[in-house]
């Protein structure tokens, strides 16, 4: 059975940079380069830039809002500060172009297909105390988590799970049946699952009970 090649978009800041990427990319057998009207067909934008500025984030925002699934950034300077923009606008896969070999390109896009984050290892450390700094300053006084749902709201859909009616949860809780029942309704709503069974399979596909 053949190998499903990749669609990939390709932007780059200079016509030089994108001859590079562009002869890295063709001759790979997981990656089919899309031509420039070709946007709707890709699976993975990849933008290749100097630097993390406002004309790198808008092209990266126009890809994005073109329908395009996944982003992949390679950058000649990358610093921490620019941690923050880049996971804003969405970016999954990010290189520095001194590591840009054919293979790590590769294996960057492949990764954010299947729904995997790159980030290069001295950045790791950084990003992970912003994301906790966000947690604790922005999401935890609202009583938020990164998978989108509440504290309360986890702690409900794991008891549904392990098979209680709302009467028992509302006990165990100590809430009333009443709120037990509107938070299933919340988040059913919000995540257009069609009842309580499908919300349990949803929590437990992506990981958060």
């Amino acid at each position: 059975m053949a190998m499903r090649r990749v669609p990939v978009y390709l932007h780059a800041s200079d016509p030089i940079s994108y001859a590079g990427v562009a002869g890295q990319l063709r001759p790979r057998p997981e990656i089919r380069l899309l031509g420039s009207d070709e946007t709707n067909q890709a699976d993975v934008g990849l933008a290749v830039v100097d630097g993390v500025d406002n004309e790198a984030l808008r092209v990266l925002r126009e890809l994005r809002c073109a329908g395009v699934p996944r982003l992949v950034m390679v950058a000649t300077r990358i610093d921490e500060a620019d941690l923050g923009p880049i996971v804003e606008v969405g970016v999954s896969g990010l290189i520095r172009r001194g590591d840009a070999t054919p293979d790590r390109l590769v294996t960057v896009i492949t990764s954010a297909v299947q729904g995997e984050g790159s980030v290069p290892p001295d950045l790791l450390g950084h990003l992970l105390s912003q994301v906790g700094r966000l947690q604790r300053q922005v999401l935890g006084p609202r009583g938020w988590t990164f998978s989108g749902l509440t504290e309360r709201e986890i702690d409900v859909l794991r008891l549904v799970a392990d098979g209680f009616d709302t009467a028992e949860i509302a006990l165990k809780l100590s809430y009333s049946e009443r709120t037990v029942k509107n938070v299933l309704h919340d988040v059913t709503a919000r995540l257009h699952l069609r009842n309580r069974t499908h919300a349990v399979a949803y929590a437990l596909r992506h990981g958060l009970i």
